[in-house]
Order: structure tokens, then sequence, then C-alpha cells
């Protein structure tokens, strides 16, 4: 009986690197989507075993850019390679302004079953900031056309917590979000690399610091307003109407196994963390002959850091974990095991017990990685 993966592409090319972006992505090498397609095809066919496969996720870069004919070719590698479940969830990452309608229809017509749209903002002045290419009319734009298209299962990314940013401009943009009324919404707090040219505006002065205490309030707004409008607070970053959670980050959240393929892609299977090159010309001249699949980084994953990431992941989760589930799987009782750390924090408000799960307080989703590291 085959196993059940989820399976992540990757896909590094974008128009422009936004001023935030710490992903692997390469901006002005659209020139190399067809051959590295076929190197992704290639490395498919290697990593391969038949498995049972329940969600596929098109990440980026900007995946849009890929023209409908390498999306198809994809597309049906994964099916001939894999059993793809009839229901499965597949989802295609797209940037407002690198689409139409027309593009839309033709890549649900290849199988493509979710959009998750990169908005970020619906205010001109701080997508301008973020450096993103297109703006908050064109974001609208996008949605339209998904919708024209009939893709009914819609995510919306936005961030919070902006170097200056207002609380109303936050406001408006969740308004406007509320208004589209996506079937699924990401909210992700700005965090930056050192290296990023956003932080190096910061160092230089010449944009405000990130204000860690207004981040928070954004953040509790974005609850209290989604919730109003029938929002399910499943995982710490994301907000789902009723039965449209993505299936497929739930496969990560609960420390499921995933094959990851294309540059800087990670894997996790068979009690292995494995990851590919972050080097595009590399990746492509390895899958140019012969060569057989290597990864660049193959960490061992012991049973106590499994343990340990599953209680920290499924802690994400709105649900959070169930102490029945993690001794069927693990055989431990972790009432036992971290009882200490459970006591203390459920004594400062950031664990809550009921109904035989152990979940984070709204206080203790605010200071998680406190709690996780605990």
């Amino acid at each position: 009986m085959s196993r059940d993966i989820a399976l992540y592409v990757h896909l590094p090319f974008c128009r422009r690197k936004c001023r935030y972006c710490s992903f692997v992505s390469y901006s002005g090498r659209e020139k190399d989507i067809t051959i590295y397609v076929e190197a992704l095809i290639k490395e498919l066919r290697q990593r391969s075993r038949g498995e049972s496969v329940h969600s596929i996720f098109l990440g980026g870069g900007t995946p849009s850019l890929l023209p409908v004919a390498s999306i198809k070719d994809l597309l049906s590698a994964v099916n001939a390679l894999f059993t793809v479940d009839k229901a499965a969830e597949i989802t295609m990452e797209v940037n407002p302004g690198t689409v139409d309608a027309a593009y839309l229809e033709a890549v649900r017509n290849a199988g493509i079953s979710r959009v998750s749209l990169g908005v970020q903002s619906f205010n001109d002045h701080e997508l301008k900031m973020l450096g993103r290419i297109h703006s908050a009319a064109e974001a609208k734009q996008a949605v339209s056309f998904a919708r024209k298209a009939g893709f009914t299962n819609l995510n919306l990314d936005l961030i919070y917590g902006l170097p200056g940013q207002a609380k109303a401009d936050w406001q408006y943009s969740l308004e406007q979000a509320v208004e589209i009324n996506p079937e699924h919404l990401s909210l992700y707090g700005l965090t930056l690399e050192h290296d990023t040219p956003l932080q190096l505006l910061i160092n230089e002065g010449s944009v405000p610091k990130i204000d860690s205490d207004l981040s928070a309030d954004l953040y509790e707004l974005a609850e209290e307003r989604l919730e109003k409008h029938g929002y399910i607070h499943y995982e710490i970053s994301n907000w789902a109407k009723a039965g449209r959670e993505c299936r497929h980050n739930l496969v990560y959240w609960k420390n499921l196994p995933y094959l990851g393929a294309g540059v800087a892609a990670h894997s996790c299977l068979d009690g292995h963390r494995l990851a590919n090159t972050n080097d595009l010309d590399k990746y492509i001249s390895d899958f140019s002959g012969d060569a057989l699949w290597q990864p660049e980084m193959d960490e061992e994953i012991s049973r106590e850091l499994e343990i340990a990431e599953t209680v920290i992941l499924g802690l994400r989760l709105g649900e959070g974990i169930k102490p029945e589930t993690i001794k069927a799987r693990f055989g431990i009782n972790i009432m036992e095991r971290y009882r200490q750390q459970i006591i203390e924090m459920s004594g400062a408000g950031l664990l809550q017990q009921a109904d035989g799960h152990i979940s984070l307080t709204p206080g203790g989703r605010l200071l998680s990685n406190e709690v996780f590291w605990r």
C-alpha cells in the first residue's frame, strides 16, 4: 500500500525581488523556465515511488510567471508519477499584475483547484514600500479574474506590522479583504532578515523600525474583525471559512511526510529532513545529464526531535494537540513528559486545556515562541 504524502514544488522565478523577501527566488531569469521545468520533472521521476498525493502546492517566487504549457507539463508528470487523489487540493501562488482571466481559466482547466494571491496590502503606499509590482486596484482585479475563471477556493496573503504602519491602514486592508470574501486568509507579521533591502533601509534610518507592540495590536484587531465575519482562526497565522482550511499546510503543522521538489525545496520523509541546493544554475546543471538526485542537506530526525516538533507544530493549530493522538503515534504520555512546562504555561495564561486538547490561549498565540521554546 502506497504512503500518503503532500507535494511541494518550488518555482523560483519573479519579475522583481521584493524589498522584504528572503525566499530563494531569481528575477530576470524567465528565459530559464522551460529548462527548469524539465529539470523538475527529472527530479520527480527519480524520487517518485508511486506515493499517494492528496495535496500539491506550487510556490515561489511567482509561479504565475510560468506559461500555461509549463504548468500542464508539470501537472501531467505529477499525475503520471504519483497516485493523485481525484479530490486533491492543488494550490498555485499567483501575484497580482501577472495574470488575466484567460490565464487563470487555463490553469484551472489544467488542474489547479486553489489560488493563493500575494496581495500583502490594499494600500498603494505600503505596496510601494514593500517593493511589490502591483497596485491595490490590480490586486482586486486579480481576485475578479480568479472568480471569473471559476475558482471557488481563494486565499489572500496580507502582511501587517510594516515600518510606520498606521492602525487605520491595516484596518482598511482587512476591510477590503473581508469585502472580497475569500475562503481563506493568511496574515503574516513582517519579519526581516538582516540583508534584505528593507532592513538595510531601517538600519540607515530611511524607514522607521518595526514596532512589535503595534504588531501585536494589529494581530488582535485581525482576530476580532475576522471572527465577526465568520472566519475560523485555525492556525496562528491563518483564518478560513468552515471546511476551507489549507489541507497542504495542515500536513506541515501535523508533522506528516511531504516531498519538496525544485531549487531550495525541503522534504520530510522516512525520518530524514532533506534539502535541495539553493543555486538555480547548479540545480539546472545537475539535471541536464544523467546525474542522480542528491540532497544538499540530509538530517536524520531523532525520535526525540520528532516528538518535540510534533508538539510545537501542533500547538500552532487552533485546536492544539490531543495527548491521545500523541500517545497513539509515539507511545508516550505528554502530560507527564511536559508536566512542569504545561503547569507553568497554563499558570501564565498561555496554555489552556479543554475537550481533551491542549492549545494556546489568545495571549499564548502572541507569545507562541516563548511557549515553543519551553
